[in-house]
């Protein structure tokens, strides 16, 4: 029980990631408070979710975490349901429209990025004067596979997803003194709604590269998402307490093996997204 009288806030939480992050934090002892834009299919997950008995409670409620009004709304029930809120996780995303920028439609595109980007600032303004007040929290952002390498054809999720990241280093460094710890997950290859997304656009929409390796994602099964969620509960408790600023994937680095680093990691620029020079390709060009 980890997270045993732990109150969380899980933006998009109805299905795929965040309904697995859900029920793993409820395992753990946690109290949630879930939210998405589907109000059917978040009925749905809040009646899954609460044949998991950790001993903590569950609170479902509609939101679109583009429309600030909502988000100072939402963010005011849950503090007053909770009395203190701990841990925020934002989750909620989608990939936006797929195909060459020029093509695309631009209100599409820029509702992704308000829903990706504009949606972690929304609820990171409204919930962090809680926790300063409160004397702490933590705060962990989903990451995407734009955020470290060129996504081609899905331009709004990579550029949005790039700039979450790097929001979540500057907004650790803001909330440091605050004892508040800000992180990013990168979960992996996720076999999702979004992975069909993808599908079921074509190549022709997302790129045959693309295509080709998400229809061979689904058959290899993609990364667990079991995995995300214990990095989820990780970066939730005490036990991560001092490691902020980060972007962590959760597949692929050591982060269980942290506690014997924190030192090494409040001091340098490791898991941070940094431009690379000549220099650091053994290259002398000045």
């Amino acid at each position: 029980m980890k997270l045993k009288g732990v109150n969380a806030v899980i933006t998009g939480a109805n299905q795929g990631f965040g309904l697995e992050l859900a029920g793993a934090f409820l395992r753990e002892g946690a109290s949630i408070c879930i939210c998405a834009r589907d109000g059917a299919k978040l009925a749905g997950a809040e009646r899954g979710l609460r044949a998991i008995n950790g001993g903590g409670r569950i609170i479902a409620k509609t939101l679109d975490v583009s429309k600030e009004a909502e988000v100072a709304r939402f963010a005011a029930e849950a503090i007053a349901a909770f009395g203190r809120v701990h841990v925020l996780v934002n989750n909620a995303g989608v990939y936006g429209p797929k195909g060459p920028s020029e093509e695309v439609d631009s209100a599409e595109w820029v509702k992704a990025v308000e829903i990706n980007l504009f949606g972690v600032f929304f609820c990171c303004k409204h919930f962090v004067p809680h926790m300063k007040a409160a004397g702490g929290g933590k705060i962990i952002n989903m990451s995407g596979g734009g955020a470290t390498a060129p996504l081609p054809r899905i331009s709004a999720y990579a550029a949005s997803k790039a700039a979450v990241v790097r929001y979540t280093e500057t907004l650790a460094e803001e909330l440091k003194e605050f004892k508040i710890c800000v992180n990013a997950i990168a979960p992996g290859a996720l076999n999702t709604r979004m992975l069909e997304e993808v599908l079921a656009a074509g190549p022709e929409k997302v790129g045959a590269g693309f295509y080709h390796k998400a229809l061979k994602q689904k058959t290899d099964g993609g990364a667990p998402l079991a995995k995300g969620a214990e990095l989820g509960v990780y970066l939730a408790s005490p036990e991560s307490d001092g490691v902020t600023g980060k972007l962590i994937s959760a597949v692929w680095d050591p982060w269980r093996d942290f506690t014997a680093h924190k030192n090494e990691l409040a001091a340098s620029d490791i898991y941070t997204l940094r431009r690379i020079v000549p220099e650091d390709r053994g290259k002398k060009w000045s």
